[in-house]
């Protein structure tokens, strides 16, 4: 569909020219009627040098002279500006064609302004000089030129910083070797987010929020690191481990943590390697790729948090250099028992396991793992097969499932709260995730810790099932229909758990 814009200004354009390119012929034919009946009316004429004289030779006075003269000059003068007028709106219409239409998806405007505004220039004053020349060709330019080179030398000399500012941003836009919006890094300088570019120079916004101005011309002698917006930048963060970990448990155990870490891009793989072999222990590379690279300083933080958090979760610890001496205060130790008597409070604390005499309590607390994890990470995700449900010891988490924008929270869940059941006891797919709101210690229990408790004790998976049916009821409530609508959504509970647990 045509450009309605381009359709005007083009009628316009063309009724604009065309009344100027009339008028600037109409005026020489007013100009020699007026001059032969003036003179007709005098009795004058004109000799070959343009001065009036009488039939008998004679010449005027100076006045009618004088007056002579500045009418011819007054119609040079309207001829001088009808020309250029008309030289001026071609080239404004045939800029707008180029720059604006042909060249709009070419990139940005700083680079067309620029160029349009210096062309332009040097057009007009190309016209100027060869318009001028046509109406006054007794006129010599030599000097004029003379004169102007003399005072060009002068103002280049004064204006040389801005003149290599207008180059440079001519070369810089030309390249484009970075848009606004774009991350760019500059040595000895500093590192922000491009706000301008103009031809003077740039404004690049640090990340402590201070406006960074640099000249172009100063610009273009730099070394520019460039993370272009809306590109997959990469990131390395480093850590260390000690020598007697497995390398594959802590690559994997990294690669699972950072690809679901918040502004990680999941259109690529992280890739965890080790560095180097160093004193203390092994030296390790996390390379990720940024979804948005503005916030690479607090994402490069938060991978190397939940590193920390997987590590303590796993019993992992950092590498230490070997010749320097690392003290800290001493932590109590914790006796088994009073670990586990700690686990039983908890476990005691929490309905599902009432049934349960204190013994069995003991041998459960005796099987529970006590795990920590960071807030905003998730615990359990909907969709993988779990063997283990949690009770929260310390923290909140929220419940919560995919719904159309985004996520939705369907349920909190604080200490002596637990989740995960429904997997552990059904052998199910998690049915939702389940992410800590702030620092949370869980208790983690697996299949082979209840399975002997279960045969002993009938009547705890008739508690569970209870339980089961009003989560898996709140659920439903909440889910979508299409998945309301599986199969395994309306098993019995019950005979799953005996089934599972290969229970008769």
């Amino acid at each position: 569909m045509p450009d309605s814009g381009l359709q005007r200004k083009t009628f316009f354009f063309l009724i604009f020219a065309g009344v100027i390119t009339i008028l600037a012929i109409t005026v020489p034919f007013i100009e020699d009627l007026l001059s032969a009946y003036v003179l007709n009316q005098l009795g004058l004429a004109l000799n070959p040098e343009g001065r009036l004289i009488s039939p008998e030779g004679a010449q005027p006075g100076m006045m009618v002279q004088t007056f002579y003269d500045l009418a011819v000059n007054i119609f040079h003068i309207i001829k001088i500006l009808l020309w250029m007028t008309l030289v001026i709106s071609v080239v404004r219409f045939v800029g707008y064609l180029i720059f604006s239409t042909a060249l709009r998806k070419s990139g940005p405007s700083e680079i067309a302004s620029l160029l349009r505004t210096v062309l332009s220039i040097i057009i007009y004053i190309v016209a100027f000089f060869i318009i001028f020349q046509s109406q006054y060709p007794g006129v010599q330019l030599a000097p004029l030129f003379t004169g102007s080179t003399i005072i060009g030398i002068v103002v280049g000399l004064a204006l040389q910083d801005t003149l290599g500012n207008l180059f440079a941003g001519i070369a810089l836009q030309a390249d484009q070797p970075f848009q606004v919006g774009d991350v760019v890094s500059i040595s000895n300088r500093g590192t922000g987010v491009v706000e301008s570019v103009s031809w003077r120079g740039v404004k690049i916004r640090t990340f402590q929020s201070k406006l960074l101005i640099i000249s172009n011309a100063v610009l273009g002698r730099e070394t520019i690191e460039v993370a272009p917006r809306g590109n997959l930048n990469a990131r390395v963060v480093h850590f260390s481990s000690i020598y007697n970990v497995s390398p594959s448990k802590v690559a994997q155990l990294v690669r699972e943590t950072v690809r679901h870490v918040e502004n990680v891009s999941n259109r690529v793989r992280p890739v965890v390697r080790i560095r180097n072999l160093g004193e203390g222990g092994l030296e390790w590379e996390v390379k990720y790729w940024i979804e948005n690279y503005e916030k690479f300083n607090d994402t490069d933080a938060l991978i190397r948090q939940r590193i920390w958090y997987a590590f303590e979760r796993e019993g992992l610890s950092f590498s230490h250099p070997s010749m320097s001496v690392h003290m800290e205060a001493e932590r109590p130790v914790v006796s088994s028992d009073e670990r586990a008597n700690a686990f039983a409070e908890h476990l005691s604390s929490v309905p599902v396991f009432a049934p349960l005499s204190e013994e069995e309590i003991e041998k459960l607390s005796r099987a529970s793992v006590k795990r920590i994890f960071a807030p905003g990470e998730a615990i359990v995700r909907k969709g993988q097969e779990g063997r283990s449900m949690f009770i929260v010891v310390r923290g909140n988490v929220k419940v919560q499932i995919p719904d159309q924008n985004g996520q939705k929270v369907i349920n909190r869940l604080g200490p002596n709260d637990f989740f995960g059941e429904m997997s552990l006891l059904t052998g199910e797919p998690r049915s939702a995730t389940v992410v800590a709101e702030d620092e949370v210690d869980v208790l983690e229990i697996r299949k082979g810790a209840l399975r002997p408790i279960f045969e002993a004790n009938p009547e705890l998976m008739t508690s569970v099932c209870e339980i089961i049916e009003e989560r898996k009821l709140l659920l439903q409530e909440q889910m979508p229909e299409e998945d309301l609508a599986k199969p395994a959504a309306n098993r019995s509970v019950l005979g799953s758990i005996r089934r599972f647990f290969g229970i008769k």
